[in-house]
């Protein structure tokens, strides 16, 4: 009986490699899916429809109908699409028709709620690529995006408008889904009156915030090269510079996901500019990250350790950390008050004081 038990557990690791393994074609899959527009083009019907007529939207002279259909036959096995079946008038056979499910309606572009630009972003080869650097980067220290391109991602984004285009247009859509989940439970912006966005990006967050509180001045702090292609935004300034340098004074200064990016020596420079930003005894700190759990028993699962393997491959040797993890952080960079906030999102909110 012991052997049986052990030949079926060693068969279950065999499997469990080959999961693993071939882990890389959920997310080519769902590539495939966003690049050829399917679930706008199921979404542009309104009901399922057709292999046919998802055929028909897609912008091709010389579409394969097989591989299609073998491409939505892995995604309605994943849940990404369902499919129902259709009897056919005066015809026995019946025909398949597909839909949306909750994880498509994700995908959908130019909806509110959307992560269609950050499966583009993050299924690129110019992100997935360095992923090939990690076991060298273990071995010989260094950051797998500089070891693979040459340069530091925000070097390669301010030398390649396409990529800094692809990065903006991510973290947009991204910025929309946590503000919204943020706003919705957070109330620490009724006192806030001058607001800085560290890292801001082209402004998105700070206009929702405004949006939401208009009596507050918003300053959206990023690089000159992101700031370029910033709009304009009622009660929002654009300042570009760097958060190493200075950063512009406020009563409050939020940061999403922004540390991350960074290690703890760079993290806690980036902590003492804040510091010397803000009123001491009541200048406010907002991060806005992930906290690392010890078990993953949360809705997102394994996700926090899933960023924390991305940042291994990102931008700065960034990493994501545990409370204990930020609360070291933050009292090294001089804020050894804080509160954790949670909201209906990956992210947690980590309001901080110096006093």
């Amino acid at each position: 009986m012991g052997s049986i038990e052990g030949r079926d557990t060693l068969l279950s690791g065999q499997a469990q490699v080959w999961r693993l393994m071939y882990a890389s074609a959920d997310a080519m899959a769902l590539k495939c899916a966003v690049e050829l527009g399917i679930p706008d083009i199921i979404h542009s019907h309104g009901r399922p429809i057709s292999l046919s007529k998802i055929a028909s939207g897609i912008n091709s002279k010389n579409l394969n109908l097989d591989y299609l259909e073998r491409v939505m036959g892995y995604l309605v096995r994943k849940r990404v699409f369902c499919t129902t079946h259709q009897h056919q008038k005066l015809e026995t056979q019946t025909q398949t028709l597909y839909g949306l499910t909750s994880i498509s309606k994700w995908l959908v572009r130019d909806t509110d709620l959307s992560l269609n630009n950050m499966v583009k972003m993050h299924t690129h080869p110019w992100i997935l690529s360095p992923w090939s650097c990690i076991a060298q980067c273990v071995r010989d220290d260094g950051v797998a995006f500089t070891k693979y391109h040459g340069v530091e991602m925000w070097d390669f984004a301010s030398q390649n408008p396409e990529f800094n285009s692809l990065f903006n247009d991510a973290m947009a859509c991204t910025s929309k889904i946590v503000m919204t989940a943020l706003l919705s439970k957070y109330k620490g912006f009724d006192s806030v009156k001058t607001l800085v966005d560290v890292g801001g990006g082209i402004g998105q967050v700070l206009s929702q915030i405004v949006k939401a509180y208009p009596h507050i001045n918003g300053i959206n702090f990023d690089l000159p090269h992101v700031i370029e292609t910033a709009p304009n935004y009622v009660g929002i300034s654009h300042v570009g510079g760097s958060m190493f340098d200075a950063i512009p004074n406020a009563d409050a200064i939020l940061m999403k996901w922004i540390l991350h990016d960074w290690k703890d020596e760079e993290c806690v420079k980036i902590l003492r500019n804040c510091g010397k930003a803000l009123p001491k005894k009541t200048g406010k700190l907002i991060i806005v990250e992930i906290v690392v759990q010890s078990d993953g028993d949360t809705i997102f699962g394994d996700m926090d350790l899933v960023f924390d393997m991305a940042m291994l491959a990102g931008p700065s040797g960034g990493k994501e950390r545990t409370e204990l993890e930020w609360k070291e952080l933050l009292e090294e960079g001089g804020f050894p008050c804080y509160n954790i906030i949670k909201i209906p999102a990956m992210l947690s909110i980590i309001e901080a004081y110096a006093e």
